[in-house]
């Protein structure tokens, strides 16, 4: 299939098309053509694409102009050009290749690429060239990729897309429905899918769901499901709603009908995910909880067309008890995390895409996130293996670092990358080497502030009851304060709303 490349998809090529050998990751949101960008690069040997979902298996092989040959399940490849190869399968195959085959490997979906079936394919196979490409965002707080690539060499975000006019803005809302999934069981990294079916597809739930519709969505809806029969059950309570499964055969038409405004509401179970092109959607509501960021942006990504009858998207998360996890929503488009914004402040989190991350700053800027900032910088540490040197790092929601010490005085070091790459003082560098200049700088010339940044002192007084004249001066400030305040604590909190308003 020939198309037409837009001007960032042929800057793309002309860089990927320069290179001589590597390993990088291209960074494209979703809805800007991934899919185009890499199948066509000038093939200078075989190509092998890697992916771990039928549909972006499939997907690729009609954008290529020569033979594809497919590695999945019963089918097999036959010396084609290309192969599009299942990771699951070829983990198990890789005897039917010379390792020296391939000149390029394209993994697509890349932030999946530190996994080890991912290592095993990237150990045996000795390319000239590897690119990764993913729509995900992500901060490097999961497993960090800079044992597969060596740089990120493209990138044009969701924000990108929207205001350079190629993607629709987006109004987020958050539903409560009544779900609680505390118990479902997690598996690969996402709820185990019967369970999920078992706690969402409620008679109560799915009311609540035709009752969100009907009260915050606008237009032309498309409703993620967790099941089959989840999608027939929604169907159901929303006369004129249409359920869309594997087993619809008339898919094509109904699509048609629905464009024509003729069908207000389509229902689905993972149909709508990816490869299919539905020209006018103007309102997404999630009713599939998911952890999975890749199959969330995905799903939201069915609605970022642009229409002339569409003035932005309207996406509703629907949400509810989910007990130790949290499930992906809308700040997840923009890499930014819930995580420090306590529970009860969640459903305040709802505006335009864009406004996000200052409300959830503000949300999150409060004693109860304050208290827990300790235990969230050595969790997310030990889980990237980097040393913080005791150091009492406020962790903001997207993912950048902060110290804040008297007299205004405040050292940020900027969320990294997937590479676990930040820039610090204008200077490219790795997180830990940032981390250790601050250490250096904070010795240098804030040694005697050590009682505020330096977690070893703080240790050694903080566990102690807040003192009488720490309460006072809380308590001046009007601030709510939690039961068995510890003297670490109330300094902890004291000290960020002291800077809070000098800021301010």
């Amino acid at each position: 299939m020939k198309l037409t490349l837009r001007d960032y998809q042929e800057e793309c090529l002309d860089i990927i098309n320069s290179l001589q050998s590597g390993s990088y990751i291209i960074r494209l949101a979703t809805g800007l053509g991934k899919t185009v960008i890499f199948t066509n690069i000038k093939r200078k040997g075989k190509v092998l694409v890697l992916a771990h979902r039928e549909e972006l298996i499939r997907q690729p092989a009609k954008y290529y102009d020569c033979p594809v040959g497919i590695e999945m399940a019963s089918e097999k490849s036959n010396g084609e050009p290309v192969v599009i190869a299942s990771v699951q399968s070829l983990i198990k195959r890789l005897d039917r290749f010379d390792p020296w085959e391939f000149d390029m490997i394209i993994t697509d979906e890349a932030h999946h690429a530190a996994a080890r079936s991912y290592q095993k394919i990237y150990d045996y196979f000795v390319p000239r060239l590897h690119l990764g490409f993913t729509a995900t965002p992500n901060r490097g707080d999961g497993a960090r990729l800079d044992n597969v690539y060596q740089d990120i060499i493209f990138d044009r975000d969701l924000k990108w897309g929207i205001q350079q006019g190629y993607l629709s803005d987006i109004h987020c809302l958050r539903v409560n429905i009544g779900y609680d999934l505390s118990k479902v069981t997690r598996r690969m990294g996402d709820f185990a899918t019967g369970e999920l079916e078992n706690a969402m597809n409620i008679e109560s739930h799915n009311k609540a769901i035709a009752e969100a519709y009907y009260k915050y969505a606008k237009g032309q809806t498309l409703i993620f499901a967790t099941s089959v029969q989840h999608a027939q059950d929604i169907a159901k309570e929303i006369p004129g709603a249409v359920a869309v499964t594997g087993d619809t055969k008339s898919r094509a038409e109904i699509i048609e009908a629905f464009t024509r405004r003729e069908i207000p509401v389509l229902a689905n179970c993972m149909i709508f995910t990816e490869g299919t092109d539905i020209p006018l959607i103007e309102t997404i509501m999630i009713a599939r909880p998911t952890q999975n960021s890749s199959l969330y942006t995905q799903m939201v990504g069915r609605g970022l067309r642009l229409h002339p009858d569409k003035e932005k998207l309207i996406l509703i998360d629907c949400v509810g008890v989910t007990g130790k996890c949290d499930i992906c929503t809308a700040p997840t488009l923009i890499g930014v995390d819930l995580d420090q914004v306590p529970k009860s402040k969640r459903d305040e989190i709802e505006g335009d895409l864009f406004d996000l991350p200052e409300i959830i700053a503000k949300e999150s800027d409060c004693p109860e996130s304050w208290i827990r900032n300790t235990e969230i910088v050595n969790l997310w540490a030990r889980e990237q293996g980097y040393t913080t040197h005791n150091i009492n790092f406020f962790k903001m929601p997207n993912g950048d670092l902060i110290v804040s010490l008297p007299e205004r005085n405040t050292f940020r070091i900027p969320a990294q990358n997937e590479l676990g790459i930040t820039i610090y003082n204008g200077e490219k560098m790795s997180m830990q080497k940032a981390i250790d200049t601050v250490c250096k700088e904070l010795n240098e010339k804030y040694y005697e502030y050590r009682a505020i940044w330096d977690l070893n002192i703080v240790s050694k007084w903080g566990y102690k009851p807040a003192t009488e004249k720490q309460l006072k001066l809380l308590r001046r400030r009007k601030i709510e304060l939690p039961e068995g305040l510890t003297a670490g604590q109330a300094s902890m909190i004291l000290n960020r709303v002291m800077n809070r308003r000098k800021a301010g």
